[in-house]
């Protein structure tokens, strides 16, 4: 069942399962492992751990705290090319217990904030600002794709779950943003997104009788969207230029476009 987004407790309920499924990944790793590279150029398992944790710390102070979070915006424009590898990288060079530490407690406050808050209530972000839910979403979306990050270094194989619908119905909302993002016209019909869910549901977006269709797996759909992998390597098969085109552009995060992954057997 899709819920309404208006109602956070679902989303931060997948949230909390999705965050303590990569603890259990790393909860007991040794230091050398915590030093293992990621696909992400210069991120190494900890530096995928301390970007959540910073992020944490950000949406922490978004929602309880609207001057602190404005002065780390500040900081953000004063250095946009930066900002994100800095936290990251601050924190990587925490002891692995005070990083694993600090993760936790972050995303203890965050479920807290975002339980409490106000229905209805927006939250100041780096792009537009944000209800509880979406908040949530975006905090599961990112938890996820460092998490397939996290789970490539360490040689293991996360069992894909239907908390996927999140970041599947985040892609679906994004997509006028990432024709934007790319200096595209935003087309001016919705598509039909149909889409297997990994316990075999259908999840389904848009009229039926749209001309622009995408037909896919929704693991490779959330894969397409947070550009964990190339478009080349999944199974996404899209009908109509338009919706063609946007496999080729998609992304959910905010932000400046996305360098993507290489196809498989390429160079990055």
């Amino acid at each position: 069942m899709l819920h309404s987004m208006a109602d956070p407790t679902p989303v931060l309920d997948d949230l909390r399962a999705e965050s303590d499924e990569l603890d259990g990944l790393v909860a007991e790793l040794g230091a050398e492992q915590w030093a293992l590279p990621t696909p992400a150029p210069g991120w190494t398992v900890a530096h995928q751990i301390a970007h959540l944790a910073w992020t944490d710390r950000s949406s922490v102070l978004a929602v309880t705290d609207g001057d602190a979070f404005a002065r780390e915006v500040e900081k953000a424009l004063a250095a946009p090319g930066d900002f994100v590898d800095n936290g990251a990288e601050e924190g990587a060079a925490r002891p692995p217990g005070q990083l694993l530490a600090d993760w936790r407690a972050g995303r203890d406050a965050l479920q807290a904030a975002l339980r409490a808050a106000p229905a209805g209530a927006r939250f100041p972000w780096y792009g537009p600002p944000m209800a509880a839910a979406s908040m949530a979403t975006a905090r599961l979306m990112e938890t996820w794709a460092h998490g397939l990050d996290v789970a490539d270094a360490l040689g293991a194989e996360p069992v894909p779950t239907d908390r996927l619908r999140h970041i599947v119905r985040l892609g679906v909302r994004t997509r006028d943003f990432a024709f934007g993002v790319h200096g595209l016209p935003t087309p001016f019909e919705e598509f039909r997104v149909e889409l297997r869910s990994p316990s075999g549901q259908l999840w389904a977006y848009g009229p039926e009788d749209a001309d622009d269709r995408v037909t896919g797996s929704a693991v490779d759909f959330c894969l397409l969207v947070t550009q964990r992998a190339h478009r080349a390597d999944l199974g996404l098969r899209a009908e109509g230029a338009d919706a063609d085109r946007w496999l080729d552009v998609a992304q959910a995060f905010a932000g400046p476009p996305g360098g993507g992954r290489p196809p498989k057997g390429t160079a990055a």
